[in-house]
């Protein structure tokens, strides 16, 4: 395990101390998900990326076009 002194402005702290009471979480615990949710993201990104440049994508293209264009059933739509 690291420490790390983290700078952070007074409001941004004010608040996250406000939505880790909320959650019920210590600071640190709130600070450590937030940094995991940020380095997933980035993760999530560049491996979409990837598949991308790989060519992974046009192998969705063509079961888009190969999947039937069928209108709605009844009860289908969003209220």
């Amino acid at each position: 395990m690291s420490n790390y002194a983290l700078r952070v402005p007074e409001s941004l702290f004010e608040y996250a101390r406000s939505v880790a009471e909320e959650e019920k979480v210590s600071m640190n615990q709130f600070f450590v998900m937030a940094i995991a949710e940020k380095v997933s993201a980035l993760k999530t990104e560049s491996y979409f990326r990837q598949r991308m440049a790989r060519g992974e994508a046009a192998a969705f293209d063509t079961w888009l076009a190969v999947s039937p264009d069928t209108p709605a059933d009844t009860g289908d739509a969003l209220p």
